[in-house]
């Protein structure tokens, strides 16, 4: 597929860390249009609330309001460049940090989105122009994340021990690169040749080096710096 239809011009937009084929005789069969993004209070659930008060502790009012800005720009940068993007939707999956694969992601999505989460709102108008979307993560090792994030929310307010702190960073350092591992997968098994897929997955993320050679990997806009 030709990601030149779409604006976006392959040398100044490909990933240096995403895979190439190697040898004349692979090409590029699948595309995917990755966006890093950030998550919003309402793309968190249950954990927003405890998030938001750790932010404030952390920054204070002013500092949390300067990052409830910075995330909404992120979110209309990607908006509008998706709209240059000019996509078949009909030939467009969507994949979705925290999305598991489980039968209800339509509902999911949904849920979230009466919630106004922007990233979830932008899903649904995307599905209604055709795009599939796609259960992307593992649901075991998303309730394994949940249970590190309250864990780590929890003991934030006070001290910790530093070998309580370090171990809990390895464990959660491990289980993102299982999560990088099964979206990849997931990529890898579910967009066919000649679609495209559409990735939105949250900075520390870093699925390139586990997608097959013959996807080539597209950043239409810098990684966010918050």
């Amino acid at each position: 597929m030709n990601c030149q239809a779409y604006g976006v011009t392959v040398a100044d937009q490909q990933h240096p860390d995403a895979k190439r084929p190697r040898g004349s005789d692979i090409q590029w069969s699948r595309t995917l249009i990755y966006f890093p993004i950030v998550h919003t209070q309402a793309d968190m659930g249950n954990l927003g609330e405890q998030v938001t008060r750790a932010t404030l502790r952390q920054a204070g009012q002013r500092g949390l309001q300067r990052k409830l800005k910075a995330i909404d720009q992120v979110w209309t940068s990607i908006e509008t460049a998706l709209k240059h993007l000019n996509l078949p939707y009909d030939q467009v999956r969507l994949y979705q940090d925290g999305l598991p694969v489980c039968g209800r992601e339509a509902e999911l999505v949904r849920d979230l989105a009466q919630e106004g989460s922007r990233n979830h709102l932008l899903l649904q108008r995307l599905m209604s122009r055709g795009a599939a979307l796609m259960g992307t993560e593992s649901g075991d090792l998303l309730r394994q994340e949940y249970d590190l994030a309250r864990q780590h929310l929890t003991a934030s307010g006070g001290l910790r021990p530093a070998a309580a702190t370090a171990r809990q960073r390895a464990l959660s350092a491990a289980l993102l690169v299982q999560r990088d591992q099964f979206i990849a997968h997931r990529i890898n098994d579910t967009l066919k040749t000649g679609e495209t897929g559409i990735l939105f997955l949250g900075l520390l993320h870093s699925v390139e080096k586990y997608l097959d050679r013959d996807i080539q990997v597209i950043f239409p806009l810098p990684r966010p710096r918050l």
